[in-house]
């Protein structure tokens, strides 16, 4: 059996791939796998997201529900760097960093950040990691 890991793969849809590779890349500092056309390959975190050009499905109404996804840092460090950068870079907030359940458990710290396409990216930092998929703790 190998030792690594599974990844998580995900599609979303993007007004044009331009705009998504300077965003993912140049503004959240990831790597990018792969640019075509209509489509590219985020290394978003070690995890495989793909751009898909689709300007009919990304909507001008930005909602955090149902849709939005993002990355759950293990080190506090990384959470504050991100988020520094995004602050130092004027990056559009969709919701500031603030703690959600405070003095419980399950507390940590979100922010949301909205993508070219208005995807909204979550990033987030548990104080208990262990709760990161506990329904309740």
């Amino acid at each position: 059996m190998s030792d690594a890991r599974p990844m998580f793969h995900m599609a979303f849809p993007v007004k044009d791939v331009d705009s998504t590779v300077s965003y993912y890349r140049d503004k959240l500092g990831c790597r990018i796998d792969l640019i075509e056309k209509n489509r590219c390959i985020i290394n978003l975190w070690g995890h495989q997201a793909v751009a898909h050009m689709s300007p009919a499905d990304v909507s001008s109404k930005v909602t955090m529900y149902p849709r939005h996804f993002g990355v759950i840092f293990d080190r506090e460090g990384d959470f504050e760097r991100l988020l520094a950068s995004a602050v130092t870079q004027n990056l559009p907030f969709f919701e500031e960093a603030f703690h959600r359940f405070p003095g419980t458990p399950r507390e940590h710290r979100t922010f949301f950040l909205t993508d070219p396409s208005n995807n909204l990216l979550e990033f987030k930092w548990y104080k208990n990691p262990d709760l990161i998929l506990k329904a309740s703790a």
